[in-house]
């Protein structure tokens, strides 16, 4: 049997593991493997794991890989594998959850932007190496107004920090209520009143159909020039090209980005080159704790797939 673990960046799936524990041929791929050779790449393998939605697999790819019985994604959702296609084709689709205690990684790196933008913190450790002193007036958090954009488990982590700091946290999502609003200690506004007054706005939506886009231009432009952006979820859920030219223009104090259309960011991508920008390559979810455990449910669900019991199947 031939296991392909994909989208390893940083090398590290080999020791996180016991893979040795399948008797079969892994194989471990550092580099993303492009759309354009994925079929004839991924060909000779019976069992494919993939890391949440780095690489896609739609109806296309899974069609053209005779061998695959078994696609391991890990996280408990993927919305990047066509999973209609995977039934009609026999595919089992099993999900790998991660560590429970990382639920609140990402919120933390949605902190992590929003301080670093706040208080210029790139910009004067830079200067600091240049030999320059207090170039800015940083300003304060507290009294400032947090917006919060999806009240769900990270949402409410992010609000949770937010009153911490004495901030005036507020919320908006398509579902939710004052009810539930409450129960997140937040207060509800309108979308229209959350993007035109907030002086930051965080962003923990599920994609989907319906959320695809939500942050859109006329959103956008209604933000004070003073205020930052955070995504920390989907980058289709903002309307890139609008974000893109309110940076540019100045129209925005500035974005957090940790998320992007494409990923990895080709070497070139403009958004590399945009103004009052800062960007990590999509750490949010990437802890040590949460890879590894990650990884160990992965050879579990192959080994119980073995066995004839497949657990977490997603098809």
């Amino acid at each position: 049997m031939r296991i392909a673990v994909l989208d390893d960046y940083l090398k590290v799936a080999p020791d996180l593991a016991n893979w040795q524990s399948l008797n079969a041929d892994v194989s471990f791929f550092s580099d993303f493997i492009a759309p354009e050779t994925s079929a004839q790449v991924l060909a000779p393998f019976d069992v494919i794991v993939a890391m949440r939605e780095r690489s896609a697999f739609p109806a296309s790819l899974i069609e053209a890989l005779p061998n695959l019985k078994l696609l391991v994604t890990t996280g408990l959702r993927n919305n990047s594998i066509d999973l209609d296609a995977c039934r009609q084709k026999g595919v089992v689709v099993s999900g790998a959850p991660g560590d429970p205690h990382s639920r609140g990684a990402t919120a933390e790196l949605a902190w992590s932007l929003l301080l670093a933008l706040f208080k210029n913190i790139p910009k004067e450790a830079e200067n600091m190496k240049q030999g320059l002193w207090q170039t800015s007036m940083p300003p304060t958090l507290e009294g400032k107004r947090l917006g919060v954009l999806g009240a769900g488990h990270l949402g409410q982590c992010v609000a949770r920090v937010g009153h911490a700091f004495g901030m005036d946290v507020v919320a908006w999502s398509p579902n939710l209520t004052q009810e539930r609003a409450a129960e997140a200690g937040v207060k509800l506004v309108t979308k229209e009143e959350l993007f035109s007054t907030s002086d930051a706005i965080s962003i923990h939506l599920v994609l989907s159909d319906r959320t695809r886009g939500i942050v859109d231009a006329a959103s956008i432009a209604s933000m004070k020039p003073t205020a930052y952006l955070i995504n920390t979820s989907r980058a289709g859920l903002v309307d890139q090209d609008a974000l893109k030219q309110a940076l540019e223009q100045s129209k925005i104090g500035g974005a957090g980005l940790d998320v992007f259309d494409s990923e990895p960011l080709g070497q070139y991508d403009g958004w590399r080159y945009v103004p009052r920008t800062l960007l990590t390559p999509h750490l949010g979810y990437a802890t040590p704790e949460n890879f590894a455990v990650f990884y160990t449910n992965v050879v579990h669900n192959i080994q119980t797939w073995i066995d004839g019991s497949p657990v977490r199947v997603l098809t």
